[in-house]
């Protein structure tokens, strides 16, 4: 048995459920020290810190000289991926544009009869920085994370995107990441990656700039950096592990749900998949399939350390049951595998990306549907949303008052005003009307 299943109002299921409401992890202390001094090296010590971290966990033979992507290395990536990827490029870029094209903000006014005048102006940041992760060293190049990150900055109207990420031993960057950063207008890439990159764009250096926001997954290295420079710059979030939590009825496949759970799986072993489901019958069928898929994996090794350590499949009375505790758990990603999956969608409250139906994997929305991958987990959909156009934005109040209207409001700011002890703020009114 892969997975162990349990009913949701056994003591064991209660003490699973348990565990998942209580997930959320603010940080990992085992590296919180060590990112703190990189941090601080990197502040001191800009360029050559940068580089001699570089050196000492990418690739000894980097030079200062070749920390920024050349314009010939960017030419020639092209020269080094096929059509077929540039094919599936041309369509993931597409599909994620038009979906987050449909979040850019507008700014807005409101006037009243006396004359005066609020709103809000809405502007992009001046630059943001994204991380990209290695991915195996640069032999599994992590292009969606390139294509969800950059997107939505490029609608926003960012004028500067840097992009950053670990070279390979070799000190390149692979072609495949070179190629997708240009064909979304991202043409600033630096070799560098860890904690060290995000320092470097927290406090800049003479060679990377500093930016305004940092977006990007990364390990818990990265994330903690994140967490440590969060207020000097924006973040996008802390993120944890990658979880799925799967809802089925007695309709849904074995094979897919199985599929779907070694899809999370495979990520980390610290990835959670969990299925609730109202079939008491499909724990055994979903193990069975598991069995089955598992060793077929190329990551076999981590995907059946995350499913016997964290996966559970808990069995519940009803569909209702199943969708409140979806809603306590708040998963980032929620599939509904269940017959009518349109019905139950007004009744979800948290989640950081709902799949409704059969045949709509997870895997579908981390490539190609259109919404961004980058989502929030650890139970923080209760309150956060994925990454979008908007993390990019900031928005500034508009206010503007004619004499009459400031005359028709002075002495409710004065009373507020004097309340609140703030007698000169009562008096900046009274001085524009001396006489009356």
């Amino acid at each position: 048995m892969i997975v162990k299943a349990l009913h949701a109002k056994s003591p064991e299921g209660q003490e699973a459920i348990a565990a998942l409401l209580a997930r959320f992890e603010a940080g990992d202390e085992s590296c919180a020290k060590a990112v703190t001094e990189i941090i601080e090296a990197v502040r001191a010590g800009g360029d050559e810190a940068v580089l001699s971290y570089a050196r000492k966990f990418d690739s000894p033979g980097l030079e200062l000289n070749s920390l920024a992507v050349s314009s010939k290395e960017l030419a020639r990536a092209y020269e080094l991926v096929d059509q077929d990827f540039l094919s599936t490029l041309d369509v993931a870029i597409e599909r994620i544009e038009g979906f987050h094209q449909r979040e850019m903000e507008d700014s807005w006014l409101q006037t009243r009869d006396d004359g005066t005048v609020v709103g809000r102006l809405v502007r992009p940041v001046d630059s943001c920085g994204l991380y990209v992760p290695g991915g195996r060293s640069g032999s599994t190049p992590l292009v969606s994370s390139v294509l969800m990150n950059g997107i939505p900055a490029l609608i926003a109207g960012v004028q500067q995107r840097v992009m950053v990420t670990p070279p390979g031993s070799n000190s390149e960057v692979s072609p495949y990441l070179l190629v997708a950063a240009q064909e979304i207008g991202v043409t600033e890439i630096y070799k560098v990656g860890s904690a060290w990159a995000i320092a470097a764009l927290a406090y800049g250096t003479p060679t990377i700039p500093a930016v305004d926001v940092i977006v990007g997954p990364g390990n818990q290295y990265v994330a903690e950096a994140k967490r440590q420079v969060s207020g000097l710059v924006r973040i996008d979030m802390i993120a944890g592990p990658s979880e799925v939590l799967i809802v089925t009825d007695a309709g849904a496949d074995p094979t897919h749900i199985a599929a779907d759970m070694l899809a999370q799986a495979e990520h980390d072993p610290q990835a959670l998949a969990v299925v609730v489901t109202t079939d008491a019958t499909q724990p055994e069928r979903i193990q069975a399939a598991l069995a089955q898929q598992l060793p077929r994996l190329e990551r076999e090794e981590i995907a059946g350390q995350a499913l016997g350590d964290k996966g559970r499949i808990i069995v519940v009375d009803s569909l209702e049951e199943a969708i409140d505790l979806a809603n306590q758990t708040a998963f980032e990603h929620l599939e509904l595998m269940i017959d009518d999956p349109w019905a139950q969608l007004p009744f979800v409250r948290h989640a950081g990306a709902i799949f409704l139906g059969g045949y709509t994997p997870e895997a579908a929305g981390d490539y190609l549907a259109g919404p961004n991958h980058v989502l929030p987990t650890m139970g923080t959909a209760r309150f956060a949303s994925a990454l979008g156009v908007e993390t990019f934005l900031k928005k500034s109040s508009i206010i503007s008052y004619s004499k009459a209207g400031l005359a028709g409001d002075a002495e409710h700011i004065k009373t507020l005003a004097r309340l609140e002890g703030l007698t000169a703020h009562a008096a900046s009114v009274s001085s524009r009307f001396p006489q009356e």
